[in-house]
């Protein structure tokens, strides 16, 4: 097991410099180091199954990326389908894109999979983010769970009244009631959940705590990204 820091604000400036230089990756080989790196940093760390069996929702739409990315990248063609041409150089680019996605991910998962929403908020208002943008962000993943709920029930209900699913009008003059009604209690829970704060004395800004300076080891943590970062751009560029 890894021990990562405590103080958020190191992990999300961490990863935001991991994933910054990540991005900007244009070699497979070095992308395809960088993941089996964070694979490994993964497996170390312990991340929970859920986190892994999430990670299939990202590998999935990058298969998308091998069946259409080759047919539109001009290059050596090695699979014909009809009048499309598949090009190596289109598989390449789906690899890498592939490659640096999954990497991106796993590293966010790693550093910041386990925190919650509220002590997140708190980080980011400690390195300055707008209080609006913060304040967005909590609530939206606290309530995320509420509108899942509230579309579950209506689907049950749907299904209560003997509606099955199919490609005609009438399922999709269904889907977009369901939307707009889902639209309707997000809205009317929102109002409700502001007036309850309101109530409740808040006058727009959550109480944060002033946070503690940051340790040596911290620093240090934050310096060794940079040091990789480099290391893996200036890899890339050779």
């Amino acid at each position: 097991m890894i021990a990562l820091p405590d103080d958020l604000r190191v992990r999300l400036v961490t990863a935001l410099i991991l994933i910054i230089a990540i991005s900007q990756l244009q070699t497979l080989p070095v992308a395809a180091a960088v993941l089996a790196a964070v694979l490994v940093l993964a497996t170390i760390a312990g991340i929970e199954r859920k986190a892994w069996l999430r990670m299939l929702h990202v590998e999935t739409f990058m298969l998308l990326l091998f069946l259409t990315l080759p047919f539109t990248v001009p290059g050596d063609a090695v699979l014909t389908i009809g009048p499309f041409d598949a090009s190596v150089e289109g598989f390449v680019r789906a690899a890498v894109i592939a490659c640096k996605v999954s990497a991106s991910v796993l590293t966010i998962v790693v550093l910041l999979g386990s925190v919650e929403a509220m002590r997140l908020g708190a980080a980011l208002h400690a390195l300055r983010v707008p209080e609006p943008i913060v304040r967005l962000f909590v609530l939206t993943v606290r309530y995320m769970s509420v509108i899942g709920g509230e579309a579950r029930r209506l689907q049950e209900a749907m299904r209560a009244r003997a509606f099955r699913p199919g490609s005609n009008r009438h399922t999709w003059r269904s889907y977009g009631n369901l939307v707009g009604m889902l639209l309707v209690r997000a809205l009317d829970r929102a109002q409700r959940v502001e007036e309850a704060m309101a109530c409740r004395g808040f006058s727009g800004r959550f109480p944060w705590q002033e946070p503690p300076p940051l340790a040596r080891s911290d620093r240090g943590l934050m310096a060794l990204a940079v040091t990789l970062a480099v290391l893996i751009t200036v890899a890339d560029r050779l």
